[in-house]
């Protein structure tokens, strides 16, 4: 966490000359995130998207959509594409993650907020220019599992029957109208700010979103409902379903994709945290499979995954489940 050589120069060149910076954070990318102190600006955040391995573009365009649409995204307060740098309004330190952690009494009425936020979010067409999330990239992100999941608990799997069984639970999930709407992707309780001074919808500072893309609205539901990193109960994960549903209607069709993408969200992790483990040497990521694993066998209850629970069924023994991580944990 030493901040890029050319920092300095940056600083200086947006007006934040002498600036000190101190590391603030790194996530599962080539990101780092420094926080600098200005003693006539304040404070700001520093994002250090290096290239080849990163480009902001995507992210300054998804802020300033969410800015012009009312959300709380960071303000660009200065930019280098070259050196993939870039300076950003700072939405201080109080995460919901941690607030949550801290008072669970306030669990449904911040959910809510968050639920309320996408409903809001999904009344406005998607952003232009975003990429498509629908059933081929569903089908493509699953391979996740098969090509790091499996091989990491020595185990082999049937391909073939693996993507049919996916086909026929997503397909009809594809074809029932909902959307697109703009998916912000990781939006979970580590990628949301409360910020100081904003009410309402407002006071939820978004994070993490240069990868949207333009899919279903139940994916995101699922990603803050589901979270990788913390337990949401069951019955704060109903109410909030429910919730989403008042608000937007289509319920019987959103319900079925709820559970459908839930699945399919928590099936792509376990690759995922297989490959930042084994590929990126970030063991870190181990400790969050049981916890995905119960997620995705909640999921797989619903009638409708039948074709997919039959397969893990037939594939996955229990040992290379949740117990297979028990070490990490």
């Amino acid at each position: 966490m030493i901040p890029p050589a050319s920092c300095d120069r940056f600083l200086e060149t947006a007006g934040w000359g002498g600036a000190r910076v101190e590391p603030l954070a790194g996530d599962a990318s080539f990101r780092r995130y420094f926080r600098v102190h200005h003693p006539a600006h304040g404070v700001a955040v520093l994002m250090d998207a290096p290239p080849p391995h990163e480009d902001p573009r995507p992210f300054i365009a998804v802020a300033e959509w969410l800015v012009g649409h009312g959300f709380s995204a960071p303000d660009i307060l200065a930019r280098d594409l070259e050196q993939g740098l870039l300076l950003l309004a700072d939405f201080g330190d109080v995460r919901l993650r941690e607030t949550l952690d801290e008072a669970p009494t306030r669990e449904q009425a911040l959910y809510a907020l968050a639920t309320d936020l996408l409903s809001q979010l999904h009344r406005h067409a998607p952003m232009d220019g975003l990429p498509p999330h629908g059933l081929a990239e569903w089908l493509g992100e699953l391979d996740l599992f098969p090509d790091w999941y499996a091989p990491a608990v020595g185990i082999e799997v049937d391909r073939e029957s693996y993507r049919q069984a996916w086909q026929n639970v997503l397909a009809p999930v594809a074809a029932d109208g909902l959307g697109p709407v703009t998916v912000l992707r990781d939006f979970h309780a580590e990628n949301i700010m409360l910020v100081g001074g904003r009410d309402g919808l407002a006071h939820l500072g978004l994070l993490d979103f240069q990868d949207a893309l333009a899919g279903h609205p139940a994916y995101d539901l699922a990603s803050i409902l589901e979270d990788a990193r913390r337990d949401v109960t069951p019955a704060i994960e109903q109410m909030m379903l429910d919730r989403y549903v008042a608000a937007c209607g289509d319920g019987e069709a959103f319900r079925r994709a709820y559970w459908a993408l839930a699945a399919q969200r928590n099936t792509r992790i376990l690759g995922v945290f297989c490959r930042l483990w084994k590929r990126d040497g970030k063991p870190g990521y181990r400790r969050f499979q049981p916890r995905m694993w119960g997620l995705l066998e909640r999921d797989l209850a619903a009638p409708h995954l039948a074709p997919v629970k039959a397969w893990f069924d037939a594939n996955v023994p229990a040992p290379a489940r949740a117990a297979a991580w028990s070490d990490a944990a």
